[in-house]
């Protein structure tokens, strides 16, 4: 589990179908749980400042790792240990979608492509493992504003319109409608509580 509060932003080395590598100052080691680009990888190796973690064939078709390349910035964060601060919110490094910028500066406007019943009005989500506020949201598409900080300290930085994104809807809404047994389509009341 993860906060949504990145840590450091690392740069691909190298990326494959199979395997991505990524330098990085954090002090990892193998075993260990790292939220890259908010998906939640296995350091598999680790040589000098540079982290290998594998990837499965529906880890590349479901994320936006497919389209990093070297020299690429992604955000990386290290999993929560019990007694940590929860900075953000609860992520589970569980991609739901990947979406598209259409919209990059003081707001962040991203294109979901269909529609998602789990936007709720100043609720939670996460957009390559940045925790972040929702701000306004249509069937499609969200927005959430951006402060200098997250842009500065976050692969944001490096982000333009049209490029992709990973995004992880939060946990706590997805658990309600499930509990709640409200199919996906159904799901537009929640907007309202």
């Amino acid at each position: 589990m993860f906060t949504g509060i990145i840590e450091e932003v690392g740069e691909v080395r190298r990326i494959d179908g199979s395997e991505i590598c990524i330098e990085s100052s954090l002090e990892l080691k193998e075993g260990e749980s790292v939220a890259v680009e908010g998906v939640c990888l296995t350091v598999k190796g680790i040589k000098n400042s540079t982290c290998s973690f594998q990837l499965s064939e529906e880890t590349f078709k479901r994320s936006a790792l497919g389209h990093l390349h070297e020299g690429s910035r992604v955000n990386l964060e290290r999993s929560l240990r019990l007694g940590d601060r929860l900075g953000g919110h609860m992520v589970l490094g569980h991609v739901d979608t990947v979406g598209k910028i259409d919209e990059i500066g003081k707001v962040l406007r991203v294109d979901l492509g269909e529609r998602y019943g789990y936007l709720i009005e100043k609720g939670s989500i996460t957009v390559d493992g940045i925790s972040l506020t929702l701000s306004d949201m249509s069937e499609r598409s969200f927005s959430v504003a951006l402060l200098p900080y997250t842009i500065e300290n976050t692969s944001l930085k490096y982000k333009k319109v049209g490029d992709k994104v990973n995004v992880e809807f939060d946990y706590l809404v997805k658990i309600l409608l499930h509990s709640t047994k409200v199919k996906r389509d159904d799901a537009a009341w929640i907007a309202t509580i």
